[in-house]
């Protein structure tokens, strides 16, 4: 590297001069513990077992936005 391309080190006159220079080392940190399911999953697991409780009793499952319906089939 040219003389020229180098940056000019500029020292302050007063106040802290702070040094990056030395050894680094990996620092571990401590690991982290993870769900094996997510909350997610384990709110779709527990709604899914709501419905299936609800239509093996026959009664009437209520989704909202969609009409009601029933599970019980249709006398044709």
């Amino acid at each position: 590297m040219s003389q020229k391309n180098k940056p000019q080190e500029v020292l302050p006159k007063a106040g802290l001069v702070v040094s990056e220079k030395g050894n680094l080392t990996e620092i571990l940190c401590k690991p982290k513990i993870m769900p094996l399911k997510s909350i997610t999953l384990q709110k779709l697991e527990e709604m899914e077992n709501r419905i299936a409780e609800l239509s093996r009793r026959g009664e009437t499952i209520n989704i909202p936005g969609r009409p009601q319906t029933s599970s019980k089939p249709s006398q044709k």
